[in-house]
């Protein structure tokens, strides 16, 4: 079998992972990553075959599952009830639930939304350099799912805090002080929502967590620890991925364009899939074997794990000419970014319409933006995002 060995926290793979992607995949497509102590695929083919293969999935084997430390509790006990983590029959009941808060015309009414809270926060950009993700990235995506979940946007900050908290329990740099933080988090984020689901019984309105209730007072059977996690999985997860994004996409937009008409004009939608195909926000998913699975001259046995490196199929060359080159031209017929299978990204077309409306108004507004320092990511991998970004309207 073969290995390769990469640190997930040496800082040249923090900044630029693709060179490693790049020098693995040269020679195979499937290597045991000795950092992670598993198999990883590095090819498009491959992760895109995985995703969709019903042999593998999200969650943890019985056999395998441990007793968490006691001071992690209360954030493993929403992960024991969040639909990420689960398969068929729950995590069919818990999708098809939340589906129904995301179909086309529902999102595409979000776009008056999303075009006006741009404007808002742009209005508010102060004349000397400032650190757009916070003033911008972050605050767009967590507001627009605040409102679709129902959820008064005068709490976005505390769910930011939240939500920052419980993430970092998947990055490669976790440490006790980020599990004590994200345990915290958790109960407060649980009795947040808890308090709110009581409230929204009683004040019914038309939004996500209102249809949720109704299906469990209908005598479906979601429980209300259920209705907590996925509440709290669609807060997480329907921002921080767009957080990313936005930042990576105006960091490549500002260091390879200089005609904004790219994401200004007609090709908008085009330009924003290759900015989510060339610098996506997450980069590895985790699935474990329920069968002896073949994977190349690999085999994975019962109980088995294997990262599916989503930023390495992102630049496999042989899906994608000269794939480490930024081309708003280049048309994308299949983008791993959001995953695939039956764990899709359910948020990815909101995702889609937040970046195009929101990239869009920014150069409209901004088309003299400018970064005044050198960007840097954060060591957060598996997610990749930047730690800041200083510019100048």
């Amino acid at each position: 079998m073969s290995t390769v060995i990469q640190s997930p926290t040496e800082p040249e793979f923090v900044q630029n992972p693709y060179a490693f992607y790049a020098k693995a995949r040269a020679t195979g497509s499937v290597h045991f990553w000795q950092d992670y102590k598993m198999l990883a695929a590095f090819s498009h083919a491959t992760v895109s075959v995985l995703l969709k293969d019903r042999r593998l999935g999200r969650e943890v084997p019985v056999d395998q599952k441990i007793a968490h430390a006691p001071h992690t509790a209360p954030f493993y006990a929403i992960e024991a009830h969040s639909m990420l983590e689960l398969e068929a029959p729950r995590h069919t009941r818990l999708r098809g639930l939340v589906m129904r808060a995301f179909t086309s015309r529902r999102i595409q009414t979000l776009g008056p939304e999303i075009e006006a809270l741009s404007h808002q926060l742009i209005d508010q950009f102060p004349s000397e350099p400032f650190d757009l993700l916070p003033k911008f990235a972050t605050q767009l995506p967590v507001i627009i799912i605040a409102r679709l979940l129902g959820v008064p946007e005068i709490m976005s900050q505390k769910l930011l805090t939240w939500s920052n908290a419980m993430v970092s329990m998947y990055q490669a740099s976790r440490t006790h002080d980020i599990e004590v933080a994200a345990a915290q988090a958790s109960q407060e984020f649980a009795d947040f929502i808890r308090s709110y689901v009581d409230e929204k019984r009683q004040n019914p309105g038309d939004d996500l967590l209102t249809e949720l209730i109704a299906a469990e007072e209908d005598g479906e059977t979601l429980s209300t620890d259920e209705l907590i996690a996925t509440c709290i999985l669609l807060l997480n997860a329907g921002h921080e991925a767009t957080v990313h994004t936005l930042g990576n996409a105006v960091k490549t937009l500002l260091e390879t364009q200089t005609d904004p008409s790219w994401i200004t004009g007609e090709n908008n939608a085009q330009t924003v899939e290759e900015l989510i195909r060339f610098d996506p926000p997450l980069h590895m998913f985790t699935r474990y074997a329920y069968e002896e699975v073949e994977v190349g001259r690999h085999l994975l046995k019962p109980g088995d794990q294997i990262a599916l490196l989503l930023g390495a199929a992102n630049h496999d060359p042989a899906m994608w000419d000269d794939p480490h080159v930024f081309n708003p031209n280049r048309p994308i017929k299949t983008n791993m970014a959001f995953g695939a299978g039956r764990h899709f990204c359910i948020g990815a077309p909101l995702a889609r319409l937040e970046m195009q409306i929101a990239l869009k108004v920014l150069f409209e507004r901004c088309p003299n933006l400018k970064i005044t320092q050198a960007p840097s990511y954060a060591n957060k991998y598996h997610f990749h995002g930047l730690e800041r970004l200083m510019v100048r309207a």
